[in-house]
């Protein structure tokens, strides 16, 4: 027993070890030459409350006058995330006239989820766009827990897969953090590991993965020239998979954020106090004109498809945010589709390929 447990000591060691060999090389190795979002720990600034109080006597904050002609500026995801994604292919093409090699994304896909299986299939047709090898393990909804790990543990061990992700949400009835704990670290591209989601949250880490979805907003946000330090954010839903590290991922930038959920009272006086708002519930047109600001930003996370008949797929997808109601009061609005989706399947993209170059210590 003992002797086991000196191996298992020995191989977390070794993981441990790898894993900080990567993130030491993180900021040097090629994801920042695409975004404009730089190392984390490049972010990280001395707290100073003395300057800044000082500093906030002297400002004069200029608050836009409500306007029923106001109309928002769209933040076009589509277009954004097909500019990354072209600089992405070209990257995969020079790894392999360089090396040979190519970067392999695997996903595993449990039960027969609509929305889940739509987004499979994105992913998918990215990767063949941007010359990205690709597999996907379909196991129906009444698999056993033991069939997922072994689907993880054959793709965790194939060296020619870089990146591994597990579509969630997965059944109610699996244990997600588990399951997600047992993915390799260095192939973990959506970024939910434990490891990966506490470096983000620790000034002076460096997450190996920021997960797709907050790394394409934060991304959105910096393209379209929004300044991030010391506005206040408003994140509204709390989830792994979303909210939680988009607010993570705010405060990096200092923002001043705020989470709203289920058991917040007076949601709506928050959110209209925000400069930047953060929609991740998807609950169709839940954030109305009456919860924003005016002028301010509002990134709309949320997808939830509804019947529409008139509609070529018999449904069309609504946002969290009530757009027509929205445009009249921010400044800026991403829309849905075509905002915060393209720029979750590109950012998956980049992930996988900086992994790939890891591996291959290609720069």
């Amino acid at each position: 027993m003992l002797a086991a447990v000196l191996r298992g000591g020995e191989l977390t060691l070794q993981t441990s070890l790898r894993s900080w060999r990567a993130l030491s090389s993180i900021a040097y190795n090629g994801s920042y030459r695409l975004l404009k979002s730089p190392p984390l720990v490049s972010l990280d600034l001395l707290e100073d409350w003395t300057r800044r109080v000082d500093q906030d006597h002297l400002e004069n904050v200029a608050i836009p006058k409500t306007s029923n002609q106001l109309t928002a500026a769209l933040i076009d995801g589509k277009t954004i995330a097909e500019e990354i994604r072209s600089e992405i292919a070209d990257e995969v093409r020079r790894m392999k006239s360089s090396i040979g090699k190519t970067p392999g994304l695997a996903v595993i896909l449990v039960g027969d989820r609509r929305d889940c299986q739509i987004y499979v299939r994105n992913k998918i047709l990215a990767c063949e766009e941007a010359g990205i090898r690709s597999e996907v393990e379909e196991l129906p909804e009444s698999c056993s827990e033991d069939e997922i790990l072994s689907a993880l543990k054959t793709f965790n061990e194939n060296p020619e897969i870089h990146g591994v992700l597990v579509q969630l949400p997965l059944p109610e009835r699996f244990d997600e953090g588990k399951i997600l704990s047992r993915l390799q670290l260095e192939k973990d591209v959506d970024g939910f590991h434990p490891l990966n989601m506490g470096n983000l949250a620790l000034k002076g880490r460096e997450p190996l993965f920021i997960p797709c979805t907050p790394k394409g907003c934060i991304e959105l946000l910096l393209r379209s020239g929004v300044e991030i330090m010391g506005k206040r954010a408003v994140v509204i839903g709390r989830s792994n998979i979303v909210g939680l590290p988009t607010s993570l991922l705010l405060q990096r930038y200092h923002a001043t954020v705020t989470v709203l959920h289920a058991f917040t009272k007076n949601p709506e006086t928050i959110a209209r106090e925000a400069d930047i708002v953060v929609a991740a519930v998807g609950m169709p047109n839940l954030v109305r004109g009456s919860w924003l600001k005016p002028g301010a930003v509002v990134i709309d996370v949320g997808t939830y498809p509804v019947e529409d008949p008139s509609s070529d797929h018999g449904y069309r997808i609504l946002g969290d945010v009530c757009y027509e109601e929205a445009v009249k009061v921010a400044s800026a609005v991403t829309p849905v589709p075509g905002g915060v989706g393209p720029m979750t399947v590109a950012m998956l993209l980049l992930n996988t390929l900086e992994s790939a170059k890891r591996f291959y210590d290609f720069v």
